[in-house]
């Protein structure tokens, strides 16, 4: 027995005093001795390394390296995608790509390199390959962007999962972002980055990691070219980064650098070569198009764990009605459920609960139920009942239920790797639809189980199916929030087919943009907390994830007006936008911090409202190019080193540049801008790039920029569809892009391009289209001539 966990357990009881707490203990030890006789000892272990080259094979796309201990499989793929694998690793099974796995380019060719070596030589990349193993990434001019040392594996002796480490150097001047959601990002300074999902059991701030959704995906931006590398493998593992640093020592350029250590799975990876938006098109190409929500989840969203009654919710709603502020969509928690058991409804606090649904539907605001995964332990629940019916919940290695504790108390697991059990589980999906629910939270799916000491998951030794390959929960641990949202994606497909699925989850992995978004977590309420749920946008967006966003104005705590209100102006620009709250905390709704603050929200839910045609273009050209809504400012012009390191702003698309206010007392700010000319929204006042410049920043507003020559699909203020269009630059065009969108359903409507350029002494807009130039049928309005 270990003597701290004894003394853990004690303290926990000691300070609860309640079952709960006694019930941690328990969960606590039975994990504890699961693990001890469930998974192997780890004995004496046998490095290896590749060792010299012997031979080759070619095949379509590349072939096949064998060395002494291990052989490499390399394949480019159609769409420029390089895939390696070690030890005859292929693509699939996978659980990010699902079987999307592209064609292998046949002009891709293996052939003799120097020294020994092989390389496979395909239109966009060559991949070099040393005669002991090691692997470069260059560019058709010859410039590597990537070189991977030979790996390293230690396998047990007597058999068994063996751990390995790839070394990997990149430019000097590289920077990295990525790896899911980093509260420390986006772009990822020196440190370790550990790979397994966390709920951290706590309000989270900058320097918490690791946090809910971890990816062992990079991205990695240079001058010569950006490249995203994928490492193919669920396992528990960590990535080192160390940026270099050019004329380091004696002049001489020291690489930058990254060593991943996983504990077990194929080492096998992919490697994207281009600019940022041709990296992220061929990722989601990959693992899946980014679902496209209905238009109501882009608008405004109302959350907290403890509305308490259908009263509440009312007195919420006709708070926001009288006073004639936007309201798209209100979100219950598990304080909705019986008991906190899913799929349930406390019928004494909600007795006529799709009465209330259709009530709010009417007036156009929807409501979204929160699912978390565990099962109240229970016989009589029917969902325990009709689980157990079907082997649904997830055991132990000697066949024995896992039991855990979560918010109903002692809980099972659905095992949703194996496709018996998603099936099942969707289909509970119907009893939410019929109480009036329109959208979805997953919660609690790391997953997460109560422990009064150790990890707060389950056992590693938990046995899962992993659609008939067998493993055990070091391997199905991080995609078990994935393949809940596949499975309730899948089923809400059949359910409501006339309507697009609107599910967004607190964790998940590589692939998970293909059935719904993200959220924060529970972020600290703070100014570190305001500053890590940008970082946590724009990294997820990054690894292919377009939609997420965070509790405006932090989960826990009360936060001051100013934090709040600013708080608020950057939600209003992300593309999820929801207040929500804990329990315990004080209340978001913005009319609780003054008059001021008050009219300083209605403007950005105004102003929401009005971007919502902008907001659902950016939805439909993230499924169809990858391309994140919110995008770093280098994303246009990687090579610039300074938009490199800028963090404090981003582009909203490709018209618009938000800088919100991040530090308390600020009435003004520097923002950096990129190439061209750029206008104040709020002035009209126009400012040359690149250059910092330094603008007001009122309690009122956050900075926003129009790019010259930008049309943006706004609401104008008769509801219709208008065109605002910022002038170009005397001698130049500009442009955009609009998709009209139904706000539901499954039509793929024709991108509208529009182009606007001087004719004389005024701006003309027109639009392109196959069949020539016409006149948009839409009204315009040109915004900026002042300063032309």
């Amino acid at each position: 027995m270990d003597g701290r966990d004894l003394v853990r357990s004690v303290k926990v009881v000691g300070s609860t005093g309640a079952a709960q707490g006694l019930r941690t203990v328990r969960a606590a030890w039975r994990r504890k001795r699961a693990d001890a006789t469930g998974l192997p000892a780890r004995g004496a272990e046998r490095a290896r390394v590749p060792g010299p080259v012997q031979e080759a094979e070619p095949g379509p796309g590349g072939g096949v390296i064998r060395f002494s201990r291990s052989e490499l499989r390399i394949t480019v793929a159609v769409n420029g995608a390089v895939f390696w694998g070690w030890d005859g690793a292929a693509p699939e099974p996978s659980y990010a790509l699902a079987g999307r796995c592209p064609e292998p380019d046949p002009r891709a060719v293996l052939e003799p390199d120097k020294d020994g070596g092989w390389r496979v030589v395909a239109e966009r990349v060559t991949v070099a390959v040393s005669r002991h193993g090691a692997v470069e990434v260059r560019t058709p001019g010859g410039v590597t962007l990537r070189r991977d040392l030979p790996p390293r594996w230690w396998e047990p002796v007597g058999g068994g999962t063996a751990r390995w480490m790839q070394r990997s150097e990149v430019a000097a001047d590289a920077r990295f972002f990525g790896l899911g959601g980093r509260a420390s990002g986006p772009r990822l300074r020196d440190g370790t980055y550990r790979l397994w999902n966390t709920d951290p059991g706590h309000s989270f701030g900058l320097g918490d990691d690791p946090l809910y959704i971890t990816m062992p995906v990079q991205l990695v931006v240079a001058d010569a070219a950006t490249h995203l590398v994928f490492h193919d493998t669920s396992w528990d593992g960590t990535v080192t980064l160390r940026e270099g640093e050019e004329g380091a020592g004696s002049g001489h350029d020291r690489a930058g650098a990254s060593e991943l250590r996983m504990d077990g799975g194929p080492l096998r990876c992919w490697v994207i070569v281009g600019t940022p938006a041709r990296v992220l098109h061929a990722w989601v190409s990959l693992t899946g198009a980014p679902a496209l929500p209905p238009a109501w989840a882009l608008g405004h969203h109302h959350a907290r764990w403890g509305f308490g009654s259908e009263q509440e919710v009312r007195r919420i709603v006709a708070g926001y009605q009288e006073r004639g502020l936007p309201l798209d969509a209100v979100h219950l928690d598990i304080d909705h459920y019986d008991e906190h058991q899913v799929f349930t409804v406390d019928h004494e606090r909600f007795p006529k609960l799709p009465v209330l649904a259709e009530e709010l539907r009417r007036d156009g605001i929807r409501l979204v139920s929160i699912v978390d995964p565990a099962v109240k332990a229970e016989p009589g629940n029917a969902v325990y009942d009709s689980g157990t019916a079907v082997d649904a919940f997830v055991r132990d290695a000697s066949g024995r239920l896992v039991r855990g504790v979560v918010w109903p108390g002692e809980a099972v697991f659905p095992d949703f790797t194996h496709a018996r059990v998603s099936e099942w589980w969707g289909g509970l999906y119907q009893e939410r639809l019929g109480q009036g629910f329109a959208g979805f939270w997953h919660d609690m799916n790391e997953p997460t189980s109560f422990a009064a000491f150790g990890e707060s998951t389950l056992p590693r030794s938990a046995r899962h199916g992993l659609e008939g390959r067998g493993g055990d929960h070091r391997e199905a641990h991080n995609v078990y929030a994935l393949c809940m949202a596949r499975a309730a994606y899948e089923a809400l497909r059949e359910l409501a087919p006339q309507e697009r699925p609107f599910l967004f989850s607190r964790s998940g992995w590589a692939g998970m943009q293909a059935y719904g978004g993200a959220w924060s977590g529970d972020v600290a309420t703070g100014w570190p907390g305001l500053r890590a749920s940008l970082s946590l946008v724009m990294g997820l967006g990054l690894c292919g994830v377009p939609y997420s966003g965070p509790d405006v104005g932090g989960f826990d705590g009360s936060p001051s007006p100013e934090l709040y209100l600013r708080w608020f102006q950057l939600g209003a620009y992300l593309p999820l936008f929801r207040t929500h709250a804990s329990l315990r905390a004080g209340r978001r709704e913005p009319w609780e911090f003054g008059a001021d603050v008050l009219e300083h929200a209605r403007v950005a839910l105004v102003e929401r409202r009005r971007l919502l045609p902008y907001f659902m273009t950016l939805a439909h050209l993230a499924r169809r190019t990858g391309a994140p809504y919110v995008r770093p400012l280098w994303w246009g012009a990687p090579e610039d080193r300074a938009l490199r390191d800028c963090e404090d702003a981003f582009l909203l698309g490709d018209c618009l540049l938000v800088a919100p206010v991040l530090n308390p007392g600020s009435d003004r700010r520097a923002v950096q801008l990129p190439r061209g000319r750029w206008y104040d929204t709020e002035t009209e006042r126009a400012y040359e790039g690149p250059a910092q410049v330094l603008v007001d920043a009122p309690l009122s507003r956050i900075p926003v920029f129009a790019r010259a020559g930008a049309v943006l699909p706004v609401r104008g203020a008769d509801g219709g569809l208008e065109l605002e269009v910022w002038a170009p630059a005397r001698g130049r065009t500009g442009g955009g892009l609009m998709v009209p969108d139904a706000g539901d359903g499954w039509d793929e409507p024709e991108i509208e391009r529009y182009v606007a350029r001087w004719a004389g002494r005024r701006v003309v807009v027109e639009r392109e289209s196959e069949d020539g130039v016409s006149a948009p049928s839409y009204p315009v309005r040109v915004r900026g001539l002042g300063e032309v």
